[in-house]
């Protein structure tokens, strides 16, 4: 028995599945499908606050500048403002690595409930149901490797009234010239 896939909720076999404290053996399972969910709109609202949220501090270095130009005090105060207001742009730099980890994490999530079915014992089960769009796909693809393993190879199509083909008989003596 290899084991193709687990974690604590999951473990995949190469002759069952077992999903927290029922066994499926894949001797009985006899279809996979995956079905996806629609999309969270909380994960995109989030996904749109951390753009706002890296856009931020450029935007208001940018209006800073704009308004320094704009009031034409004297050159001392002007500068003094852009100054301030590229302090505030640059300050996007250590926090943009934080959130564009945030965002990574977001997408590998994923946006949607994806749940895995199968057919066993002639009635749908559904196996997992996870918004985690990188732990659906390993268990996914484990599941796949397990029930193609666990097939017999596929033998090549006959043609109607074809019969095996005999062996050749076996020669002794010399070669026919």
């Amino acid at each position: 028995m290899v084991t193709l896939y687990h974690d604590k909720s999951i473990h995949v076999t190469s002759t069952a599945v077992q999903v927290v404290d029922q066994i499926f053996p894949l001797a009985e399972i006899s279809a996979v499908w995956h079905h996806r969910g629609s999309r969270s709109w909380r994960v995109l609202a989030g996904r749109g606050a951390i753009g706002a949220a890296l856009a931020g501090p450029l935007v208001a270095a940018a209006a800073g500048i704009a308004l320094a130009l704009w009031l034409g005090h004297s050159p001392t105060v002007t500068i003094a403002i852009i100054g301030a207001s590229v302090l505030v742009g640059l300050a996007v730099g250590p926090v943009a690595d934080f959130l564009f980890e945030h965002l990574d994490r977001s997408y590998a999530r994923g946006s949607r409930q994806l749940e895995i079915w199968i057919r066993w014992q002639g009635r749908p089960m559904l196996l997992l149901a996870t918004a985690d769009a990188v732990r659906f796909g390993q268990v996914y693809r484990a599941l796949q490797r397990a029930i193609e393993a666990s097939q017999p190879a596929p033998q090549p199509p006959r043609r109607r009234g074809d019969r095996a083909a005999p062996a050749p008989p076996a020669r002794s003596g010399p070669a026919p010239q």
